[in-house]
């Protein structure tokens, strides 16, 4: 399974779930404080909302999800090979999920990317939404 990701910047997380669930049909896959994502099925997506207040309407970062570390290893060294890939991250707790990842940066418009697997979606409560990748 593979399907892009959304990470939005929201202003109010309670406004912009109800907003979503009315529009995907579905209701929300996690909700935590300030965060929530959204497993749609059709189309793929997994969308996420970030509570930002000041910041709504804009983009957190986009995301590609892949089945298994595997799946990442692979993107990971065509990208490379491609002069893209950068930042990896292992066993990483990000959008309270623990994550094997990496970053593509240097996109020619500053939008910054993520290909990641999800290793554990309940991680220990109480840690905090994780590396910058939510910031």
């Amino acid at each position: 399974m593979s399907r892009i990701q959304l990470a939005l910047n929201v202003d109010d997380l309670d406004a912009s779930v109800s907003f979503y669930t009315a529009l995907f049909g579905t209701e929300p896959h996690k909700v935590r404080q300030g965060y929530a994502n959204f497993a749609i099925a059709e189309p793929p997506l997994k969308l996420v909302l970030i509570e930002n207040p000041g910041r709504g309407g804009s983009l957190n970062h986009l995301g590609i999800e892949v089945a298994d570390t595997t799946a990442v290893d692979g993107e990971e060294d065509r990208l490379t090979a491609a002069g893209l890939a950068s930042r990896t991250e292992r066993n990483t707790v990000c959008c309270h999920a623990k994550q094997d990842k990496f970053w593509v940066e240097n996109a020619p418009n500053g939008e910054r990317w993520e290909i990641y697997t999800i290793i554990d979606d309940q991680p220990a409560a109480g840690l905090p939404l994780g590396s910058a990748c939510c910031v």
